[in-house]
């Protein structure tokens, strides 16, 4: 028997059999499930980890998929970017080769041009080259003649003359000099200077001691040069004597005068060679020039020709300078009177203002028909108008 609260159970009563039965296999039901339920917490704890390692993997395995989309997608880029370059390194080479043979062509056509040219240059020259060798066999022919013309001593001398006078023309006024002068001794002397005193005219003389220099030249031995030497020594001292006897005048020339060489040869030599003749002219006040120092002390003469004439100008210069000096005082004495005036113009012009607004002022009291007193502003004394004539001084 079995007591709960206030209930009695018979052991042999099948209902409490069967309810004692349905308790225990209920009992057993949740042992069991108690049982599952441990045995699932532990295979859940023990699944856990492998879960996250699985899902690490998982993971892994979507990056190693993505990395191999992008590995595809970047081996797809650089072969593309591998084609487009291949492209434009094709045409990059096919347009230097069109380059290439462009300049080639171009080059081969500026030869072309440029043989072309050269050798039309070479025949412009051959041109030139025939044309100089005809002036070359002209001028040997002149030259021929100049020597038939040296030859004579008058041809000579008009020759000596003719280039003194071309150096002189262009070296000195006209008014300067005198060709072929006359002096008081009835001698005629090629050139006279007209320089100022002191030192005087001096007179200009052309010689050419062409055969002694020529025989000079020409020596092979040395007998036939110191002959030729004496000889060309005793022409230039005969030249300078006679200069210095006939165109050196006391009192109408100055105290020398130029011997004029016309070839710079004959000159150089004889300051070369021959200085003791040199030197013999200085002692005679004969100095001996060439066409190029001739050029040059006639420039020194000019210049004293225009010294001495601003000299002689001085007076009419310092006259001008005094009429100047007058005439700017005279300007000085006008300007101020015309500043004067101005100023006394201004002072009217500043009156008339004056009036001017005072009629503005009684004009729109009229139009306002304001008749009230207004005190009264003194109006300035008016001032005489004089008018002067243009030519008339002020007093």
């Amino acid at each position: 028997m079995i007591r709960i609260g206030e209930t009695t159970y018979a052991l042999d009563d099948p209902a409490t059999l069967a309810a004692l039965a349905g308790a225990g296999l209920l009992l057993v039901v949740l042992l069991l499930l108690i049982s599952a339920a441990r045995a699932a917490g532990r295979s859940a704890r023990a699944v856990a980890p492998l879960a996250v390692q699985m899902q690490h993997l998982g993971q892994r395995v979507q990056g190693l998929s993505d990395g191999q989309e992008r590995l595809a997608g970047g081996l797809s880029h650089v072969s593309e970017a591998q084609s487009q370059s291949q492209s434009a390194m094709l045409q990059l080479m096919e347009q230097r080769l069109a380059e290439v043979q462009e300049k080639m062509n171009e080059n081969l056509h500026g030869s072309a041009r440029r043989t072309a040219r050269s050798l039309g240059e070479l025949q412009e020259r051959l041109k030139v080259i025939d044309s100089a060798q005809e002036n070359i066999t002209k001028l040997s022919g002149d030259v021929l003649s100049l020597q038939d013309i040296l030859a004579n001593k008058q041809t000579r001398g008009a020759f000596g003359e003719i280039q003194l006078t071309d150096i002189v023309s262009k070296a000195l006024p006209s008014d300067s000099f005198t060709l072929q002068a006359t002096l008081s001794n009835g001698r005629r002397a090629d050139c006279l200077i007209h320089l100022p005193q002191p030192p005087g005219p001096i007179a200009i003389d052309a010689k050419f001691p062409l055969e002694g220099y020529e025989a000079l030249r020409r020596a092979d031995t040395q007998i036939e040069r110191t002959r030729a030497a004496q000889a060309l020594r005793l022409s230039l001292r005969k030249h300078i004597r006679d200069i210095a006897e006939r165109y050196i005048l006391e009192g109408e020339t100055a105290d020398g005068a130029l011997m004029f060489l016309p070839s710079e040869a004959v000159y150089a030599e004889l300051h070369a060679n021959f200085p003791e003749v040199v030197r013999e002219g200085f002692a005679a006040r004969v100095w001996i020039v060439s066409p190029t120092t001739c050029m040059a002390t006639l420039n020194t003469m000019r210049a004293i020709l225009k010294d001495a004439r601003m000299r002689e100008q001085a007076g009419a210069i310092r006259r001008e300078l005094a009429l100047l000096h007058a005439d700017v005082e005279r300007l000085g004495a006008r300007v101020g009177n015309l500043d004067r005036h101005f100023g006394q113009a201004a002072k009217d012009i500043e009156d008339i203002k004056i009036s001017a607004d005072k009629a503005g002022k009684r004009a729109r009291r009229l139009d306002n028909f304001d008749f009230e007193e207004m005190p009264e502003a003194p109006d300035p004394a008016p001032r005489p108008l004089v008018l002067r004539r243009r030519n008339e001084s002020p007093s």
